[in-house]
């Protein structure tokens, strides 16, 4: 008997419908075979499903069953069609009611004893089911929640597959999960870090409150143990919440990365702190599976590379695209995957190998070959990409010992806010969210330059050799310094704080 059990996958950010059609024949050995490009771990799923059926208290039938994942032409991976099959040999040998299966869509994991484990890319697989017009879909209980957040489809936790299988037979319900609607999710965030425990750097404070309110990446340069790190740590505490489409856009990413918070979607925006032995791949993405790299998991958040020059030059120019462009396109001999990465970096380095370079008190020990070496680990092009460049001098003696009427970061995120709030009604009709994302005509088309401002950018065109990406980067930064002061244009005064955020020659 065939049956026909509706299934899906991942591939990118997006769920794609699989068809599991089993075949249980009255005739030949008793043999099981799954083809339609399966995985190794798919292929495993015979001995799961087989046990697992045995153990829930039901016998496999002793004939030769044949399992087809279509269409055969896209590869499967892992293990969420355990649960399809199992479901698929059940209905054809009239252990369940065939009929039941209809417009419902399975995905889980068996263990041997029976129990249904949680599987990644939960959450596409439900917008999936909902665009597809499904009405039920059965997930395991752990990623019920996830699949809750999607309104339009019913979702059934389901714990055990005894429990699925009484169910289907109409012996014993399973009560489905009612939606959770992400606006009434409220993260009850504590920050390990606050500015208001960073003593002094009031001129990194106040650039680092400008990149929060704009999306602007930044560079934090200055000896050990001046506050860069800690001034980056503490950065979280000033970004603004996610709305919902930014909160299901990360929570797709986390899903298919296989990483799940309790809420069941990502509530707070992404901090990603790698460390400087990473591989490109990881960085940007890729693998086998072509999954998401860090720079797609710090969609919307940050992405902190302390000791930014010790990371591998060829790791540092792979962000060149998606610094630029907010997307990254992994191409690998299994196919093309396109992932976002609207992130924004948050870079640290030391002026030298030693780090005392320019100290005001320790010397530096380095050779001019050893300086300049280590200076040319990162590139011109990286580092024209950045919008923000701030030298983080060492703290002096009376700003250490007194911390008196430090800024906490919940002041400063309320400014952060109404910046936000501003560029949100400006671009309400636009395809962007904060002034990093403006093209070249979308800057002549918001900003309001006065004349004054104006000609001052032209005097700095000339005089500091702005390359026309530093030249609108400015002026990105000039509307933000505008949006924090609740100005209508941009001034001379915007304007010359944004030139001194940027990248000094040495």
């Amino acid at each position: 008997m065939l049956t026909t059990i509706l299934s899906a996958t991942t591939v990118g950010l997006d769920g794609v419908c699989i068809k599991v059609e089993v075949d249980v024949a009255s005739r030949g050995l008793p043999t099981f075979n799954i083809v339609g490009l399966p995985s190794k771990a798919i292929d495993e799923s015979k001995e799961r499903v087989k046990t697992a059926i045995h153990n829930s208290g039901y016998d496999m039938p002793e004939s030769r069953i044949v399992v087809n994942l279509a269409p055969a032409d896209i590869p499967k991976e892992g293990s969420l069609f355990d649960l399809p099959i199992a479901v698929g040999i059940l209905a054809s040998s009239k252990i369940i009611d065939n009929t039941f299966v209809e417009n419902s869509l399975f995905v889980g994991e068996l263990s041997l004893d029976g129990k249904i484990q949680p599987v990644p890319g939960i959450l596409p697989i439900t917008i999936l089911a909902r665009n597809q017009k499904v009405k039920n879909i059965f997930v395991p209980t752990k990623n019920a929640q996830e699949a809750a957040m999607v309104l339009g489809v019913t979702v059934y936790p389901v714990e055990k597959l005894t429990d699925l299988i009484l169910h289907i037979n109409q012996v014993k319900s399973i009560e489905p999960l009612s939606h959770i609607s992400v606006e009434k999710l409220v993260p009850d965030i504590i920050y390990d870090f606050d500015f208001s425990t960073v003593y002094g750097q009031d001129y990194a404070k106040r650039a680092l409150l400008i990149a929060a309110a704009g999306f602007h990446n930044v560079h934090l340069k200055g000896p050990p143990g001046a506050g860069k790190t800690l001034l980056a740590r503490a950065f979280p505490s000033i970004l603004p919440s996610m709305d919902t489409e930014e909160i299901i856009e990360v929570s797709k990413i986390y899903s298919i990365a296989g990483i799940t918070t309790s809420a069941g979607v990502c509530l707070t925006r992404p901090f990603r702190a790698p460390h400087h032995t990473i591989s490109r791949a990881a960085l940007i993405g890729g693998g086998t599976k072509l999954t998401p790299g860090e720079i797609s998991l710090a969609h919307r958040g940050a992405l902190f590379l302390d000791e930014f020059p010790e990371f591998p030059r060829h790791v540092i120019e792979a962000l060149r695209q998606p610094l630029e462009d907010g997307i990254i396109s992994v191409a690998r001999v299994s196919g093309s995957i396109i992932f976002p990465s609207r992130f924004l970096l948050l870079a640290a380095s030391n002026p030298c190998p030693c780090g005392y370079l320019g100290h005001p008190k320790r010397a530096c020990h380095c050779s001019y070959a050893q300086i300049s070496l280590y200076k040319k680990k990162v590139s011109g092009p990286i580092l024209d990409r950045i919008d923000i460049h701030v030298t983080v001098d060492p703290v002096d003696e009376e700003a250490l010992t007194n911390a008196a009427n430090a800024e906490t970061s919940e002041s400063i995120r309320i400014k952060v806010h109404e910046a936000r709030a501003r560029q949100e009604e400006r671009f309400s009709e636009a395809k962007i969210r904060t002034n990093s994302e403006m093209t070249a005509s979308q800057i002549r088309e918001f900003c309001m330059i006065d004349p004054d401002a104006q000609a001052l950018l032209k005097q700095a065109i000339s005089r500091l050799s702005l390359s026309a990406r530093s030249y609108f980067k400015i002026i990105k930064i000039s509307q933000t310094i505008a949006d924090l002061e609740k100005s209508n244009s941009v001034s001379v005064a915007h304007v010359s704080e944004a030139l001194q955020y940027r990248a000094k020659e040495e």
